[in-house]
């Protein structure tokens, strides 16, 4: 064998690409650094410079605008009035994806039926309320066909308050809680439903312990992730609710503070305590994931 020059004899001669894949720099970590970068420019660095900004207010001292935030009414209570909106748009788009994914799963057609269910997601939530606009409004097709059979006398209220946004935000929500859903659920071995039933198990009984502590897990992960969909709910408190009323949330908050009364210190402040308040939640739901189930995070394939 070749030895490095000037090295003691014997010494074998180790190429550099195997001292830096040894020290885990080959060329498959390589592919991760575009990653890495992509995250540190538009994550990492508007979070710690959002952070750094949001303790140096325009004035008093480093903790004014989150003293400023806790001690307004019409501020904090935009925790409130987000949790209020993201919570129940949460548990219910889950409830709904849950059957309905369990009925796709057996369906031949379920790439067509799939397709169908999740194309609102396409459409954006811009153009969700814009249709909701035309279809609930006073004048929408919905309520002239209500008074046309004269089951009303005058237009629903559809619009412009809480149950506007909350509709918005399950159309827009349910094709995202929906996939990950059905993906968690076809990753379960359909032989170990296969081994209940011959066992003697009910359709009830086969779910309530076999599929459902599979499927905790993934359910806990969908519904953090559709949580903090929900949570940064903007465009549909603009558009369908009442941004200066009852759908005042957080994130509109923070946009006031930013463009209406150009205090971006006061507005990372408001992000900071809408993060705080996200990854709160995201905690508690794991933690209690947790208690309920100390099983493998993975489903029941393989």
């Amino acid at each position: 064998m070749s030895t490095l020059s000037g090295a003691a004899p014997g010494t074998v001669e180790i190429p550099l690409k195997q001292r830096l894949a040894a020290r885990g720099l080959d060329g498959l970590t390589l592919l991760v650094l575009p990653a890495v970068i992509f995250l540190l420019a538009l994550f990492i660095y508007p979070f710690f410079y959002g952070l750094f900004l949001s303790f140096n207010p325009k004035a008093g001292g480093a903790l004014a605008n989150y003293q400023r935030f806790f001690s307004d009414s019409f501020l904090y209570g935009t925790i409130a009035t987000t949790l209020w909106l993201a919570m129940p748009v949460t548990i219910l788009t889950l409830l709904l994806a849950i059957p309905i994914a369990f009925r796709v799963r057996l369906m031949k057609n379920q790439r067509l039926l799939t397709t169908i269910l999740v194309i609102p997601i396409t459409l954006g939530t811009v153009l969700v309320a814009e249709g909701l606009l035309n279809y609930l409004g006073p004048q929408g097709w919905f309520n002239r066909t209500l008074m046309a059979i004269g089951l009303i006398s005058s237009p629903v209220k559809l619009l412009h308050n809480y149950w506007g946004v909350m509709l918005s935000l399950v159309i827009t929500g349910f094709p995202f809680t929906f996939l990950l859903t059905l993906s968690y659920l076809t990753g379960v071995d359909p032989a170990l439903e296969q081994a209940g039933a011959t066992l003697g198990a009910g359709p009830w009984e086969r779910f309530k312990h076999i599929l459902l502590p599979l499927l905790l897990p993934g359910l806990a992960i969908t519904f953090c992730l559709s949580f903090v969909q929900a949570f940064s709910v903007f465009p549909s408190a603009v558009l369908l609710g009442a941004p200066a009323g009852p759908t005042r949330v957080i994130s509109i908050a923070a946009y006031q503070a930013a463009f209406e009364e150009y205090d971006y210190s006061m507005a990372s402040a408001v992000a900071m305590i809408m993060g705080m308040v996200q990854l709160a939640i995201v905690v508690a739901v794991l933690g209690l994931r947790g208690m309920l189930y100390r099983g493998p995070a993975g489903g029941g394939k393989g």
